[in-house]
């Protein structure tokens, strides 16, 4: 783990959802002062406890990436089936602008080889960056999946995301 601390970054109060506090994604906790951070942070839920976002404990990410500054979170999935880029809804395309969608797709070839995925969220609108092209998906919920499968379409081999709702109730 990197030795790097918050700061004035409290960009993950906002576009995290926190189920303990029932506090949306893209919703200021109402605990957040903004660039300060947290009011009750001895006693915060224990999903903000344990999150930790890229830029605290990749080191090789520059001061550019730290979350206030992108306009997003980035983060693995529990799953550990992918890395998802929370957007700030207030600056939906940080996302599209460099360095940091170049260094997405190089991510993404990566992922591919090991079947995972770098999904975008921009609230509940998800893009999977793919080598060769960004997908929309369109409207995840919580509890939905994101699958992906190899297909050759005229003699080269493709990736074709989708999303495989939730079942209601489970």
């Amino acid at each position: 783990m990197s030795e790097r601390i918050c700061g004035e970054c409290t960009l993950c109060c906002k576009v995290m959802a926190i189920s303990a506090l029932g506090k949306p994604m893209g919703r200021w906790c109402p605990h957040c002062a903004p660039g300060r951070g947290c009011g009750t942070y001895e006693t915060r839920p224990e999903e903000c406890r344990t999150f930790h976002c890229l830029w605290l404990s990749r080191e090789t990410l520059g001061p550019e990436w730290r979350p206030d500054r992108a306009k997003f979170v980035i983060y693995g999935s529990p799953a550990r089936d992918a890395l998802i880029v929370q957007v700030d809804p207030g600056a939906p395309s940080a996302w599209r602008r460099d360095p940091y969608h170049t260094t997405f797709r190089a991510w993404s070839r990566a992922a591919a080889v090991e079947r995972q995925h770098l999904v975008v969220m921009v609230g509940e609108q998800a893009t999977v960056i793919l080598p060769d092209r960004d997908v929309p998906l369109g409207h995840v919920r919580p509890g939905d999946r994101i699958l992906s499968r190899r297909v050759v379409v005229n003699g080269r081999e493709t990736i074709e995301p989708r999303v495989e709702r939730a079942v209601a109730g489970s």
